[in-house]
């Protein structure tokens, strides 16, 4: 690590964020800008941003909130978002960021999410802009015991009167509840410690390299996911690296605006899931990309899905134009229950893929390079997602939970000092998941070289003729007919006659749905030697989807066991 990439003395020495809130009021060389709807920019210190913290977190006390008791934040704005949640922190009042409506369309479903988060949570008191406050009555009378807090009033004006002292932070106590995306299963609310937010951000730093002074970010993802808030939020104010933050909903309606604000704040570091880097290339004609300055990124880091080796080509091809240097895309992984980061590829070195055979990978769970004179149509690539973060270990386990060799494909086991309390009132997932050898991650991958890969979501398996295959590998070859819309595909089986028949759902773009379906069949067929039972297709925004954009595999099986799915054709025979 160079040497400008340290954290401050005071960060060093810090045993609880709430240390770090305090450390951050003398400094006013740097903080957050943001960014609003309407383009205008709202800067504030890292001093300006603890003290408004501060303030936040002792009205809080006064309204009666204490350490230890959950108050949930569905507050879209990301200005008042970070106030609000280390307003929280500061005093020991363990926040709870929740995804806002995104709209009416699905608002029946966002209702019976959020209750149930909100039980899950035990939320006391949930915080809300007004403009929210009458569309989700309806929600919040249907928790018992539920408190509304609206933000303009609540936070507006000088702080009258005194508050009670602040009790005690341990480096044990819990700093925040990060619920899961849910793209597997219900989501769970994961228990982050002080400590585990400390060991993450300062494994992240150290990884990225982060250089007070040099450094600057820029970041459009939703502050409730652990990659927008670990990432984004609490690692630069520990680094104190500025940062600068486009509204989510802004990038979502105009992707081309991440790149541009990259280009225009000079920003060095940015991160994105694999769909953001396709909508991107999508969104940014490559005249508009030569109009970009990109040379000033030195890190744009891809995690939160499974990286897709034509996807990561093609943006580092598109924005080279723009100056984007070969070495900046850095492949991660991680997940909130390890806090954030897992394994982070090397920074300023170009990735190379893994590419392997692919009988003995299907067959027998090895992954065995290939020869470079080999057939492409009998390999399988994966993307590499670098070492563990420092101080932590990565193991790859069997069924019975027996380290394997490299090269062999099993669950991947992460331990380490991130690794997360457990789950919220959940003992017996806690059992399973968080064990005496690490976090079972429920991800299937192998090491080669110390290098992690990840190859599938474990339970997301397709097993069809004593073969395995991953619903990734299946979207994405889905996805290059014309006529489904990318990231929104999603493959898996059902019961067959014989042995388990693939199932592919996806939202339709346009053209004739029975054509299309017939060229998705075919192209699988023929690009994976892979048949399938039925392509059925349906109208944008039907398919089931996280607060973070990730398909729902699980919940679209079900719907479509049920007969819940309606495609816009005929289905296929």
């Amino acid at each position: 690590m160079c040497s400008e990439a340290v954290l401050p003395p005071e960060g060093a020495t810090a045993s609880t964020f709430t240390q770090i809130l305090a450390d951050n009021l003398g400094h006013s060389d740097g903080g957050c800008t943001f960014i609003q709807e309407d383009g205008r920019e709202h800067f504030m210190s890292w001093s300006e941003v603890s003290r408004e913290a501060l303030r936040r977190g002792r009205r809080m006390l006064r309204y009666g909130l204490r350490k230890g008791e959950r108050v949930a934040l569905v507050v879209p704005e990301e200005r008042e978002f970070v106030l609000t949640f280390l307003g929280a922190v500061s005093v020991g009042v363990v926040p709870v960021p929740m995804y806002p409506p995104m709209s009416f369309g699905r608002f029946e479903a966002y209702r019976e999410d959020a209750a149930g988060i909100l039980r899950a949570a035990g939320a006391r008191a949930v915080v809300m802009p007004r403009s929210l406050a009458d569309l989700l009555a309806p929600l919040l009378q249907a928790v018992e015991g539920l408190r509304t807090v609206v933000l303009e009033e609540f936070f507006a004006g000088p702080l009258v009167g005194s508050a009670p002292q602040p009790e005690a932070i341990l480096p044990e106590d819990v700093m925040f509840l990060q619920f899961t995306s849910g793209s597997t299963g219900t989501p769970k609310g994961v228990r982050v410690t002080h400590a585990c937010v400390l060991a993450n951000c300062a494994a992240v730093i150290g990884a990225l390299r982060l250089r007070r002074g040099r450094d600057r970010g820029v970041s459009w993802l939703p502050m409730y996911h652990d990659m927008g808030l670990v990432g984004f939020v609490l690692a630069p104010l520990i680094a104190r690296c500025p940062v600068s933050f486009l509204p989510t909903l802004r990038f979502a309606r105009s992707p081309g605006l991440w790149l541009e604000t990259v280009s225009r704040h000079r920003a060095t570091v940015t991160f994105a899931p694999n769909f953001g880097l396709a909508l991107a290339v999508e969104h940014t004609t490559a005249r508009e990309a030569k109009r970009l300055d990109l040379s000033c990124l030195r890190v744009v880091g891809c995690g939160a899905e499974p990286n897709h080796p034509e996807t990561l080509r093609a943006f580092a091809a598109h924005f080279a134009a723009a100056g984007l240097r070969p070495g900046a895309l850095v492949p991660c992984y991680g997940m909130a229950e390890a806090t954030l980061a897992i394994s982070v590829g090397e920074t300023a070195v170009p990735y190379a893929l893994d590419v392997i055979q692919k009988e003995p990978y299907l067959t027998s769970g090895l992954a065995r390079p290939a020869p470079a004179a080999e057939d492409p149509g009998s390999q399988v690539a994966f993307v590499p997602c670098g070492r563990p973060v420092a101080g932590h270990r990565i193991l790859i386990v069997d069924d019975e939970g027996k380290p394997l060799p490299e090269r062999h494909i099993g669950e991947v086991v992460f331990a380490g000092p991130s690794v997360a309390a457990g789950y919220h009132g959940d003992a017996e997932a806690t059992r399973r998941s968080f064990t005496a050898h690490g976090l079972r991650t429920g991800d299937c991958g192998y090491l080669a070289e110390g290098v992690l890969h990840v190859t599938s979501r474990k339970k997301d398996l397709l097993i069809v003729n004593g073969r395995n295959h991953d619903p990734q590998t299946v979207e994405w070859a889905a996805a290059e007919v014309p006529g489904l819309r990318k990231g929104s595909i999603v493959a898996f089986t059902r019961p067959g006659r014989a042995t388990e028949e693939v199932v592919i759902v996806a939202e339709f773009r346009g053209g004739d749905a029975a054509t299309v379906a017939r060229q998705v069949r075919g192209h699988i067929q023929t690009k994976l030697s892979l048949p399938v039972a039925e392509v059925l297709l349906l109208v944008p925004g039907q398919l089931p989807k996280t607060s973070s954009g990730k398909v729902r595999r699980g919940t679209t099986r079900q719907r479509y066991l049920q007969g819940a799915l309606h495609g816009v054709a005929p289905r296929p025979s």
